[in-house]
């Protein structure tokens, strides 16, 4: 049976559907290594955050919500981070439980290290499917994903039970 409620975007929806299933599935596995450190996906995408807005001072919720993650996953995540001595927990000034997460050196070092291989074997060739679109053409296919995060969310919290 061939759906049609789709339309002319079904390729794309199915594309989008596989790819996340494929990184769900290693999302939390630690198979990426650097110097006898292994690391997942999920460790990699919060240094990856924590050093591309480390100037907004953000407590450690604020971080869980722009991830799109629960504050608790986030905490286990920073816990394996430091315990890895990738990443600093710092008391925000005038509180007394926020916690600042700074990437130190290592961190910093790892994720350079990963960086030029993700590019190379992964984004790259996406990059250069992506580059044959205008500006405005990617902003849009932004605001759908975009949207279809917000759908969701929307429906979740309109439904208490739904998980």
């Amino acid at each position: 049976m061939k759906l049609e409620w789709m339309g002319p975007h079904r390729e794309i929806v199915e594309a989008l559907i596989r790819y996340c299933n494929i990184y769900a599935g290693v999302y939390r596995k630690e198979k990426m290594n650097f110097r006898g450190i292994t690391y997942s996906y999920a460790q990699i995408q919060v240094l990856e955050y924590l050093l591309e807005n480390e100037e907004r001072n953000e407590n450690m919720s604020s971080i869980a919500h722009r991830l799109g993650i629960t504050r608790s996953n986030f905490t286990k995540i920073i816990s394996r981070l430091s315990n890895k001595g990738l990443v600093e927990k710092v008391r925000m000034p005038g509180s007394r439980r926020d916690l600042n997460v700074i990437v130190n050196d290592l961190g910093r070092e790892l994720y350079e290290d990963y960086s030029k291989s993700i590019l190379k074997r992964h984004f790259d060739p996406m990059f250069r499917d992506l580059d044959k679109l205008s500006p405005e053409d990617r902003v849009h296919v932004r605001d759908a994903l975009f949207h279809a995060m917000r759908n969701r969310n929307a429906q979740q919290n309109a439904d208490p039970d739904r998980k």
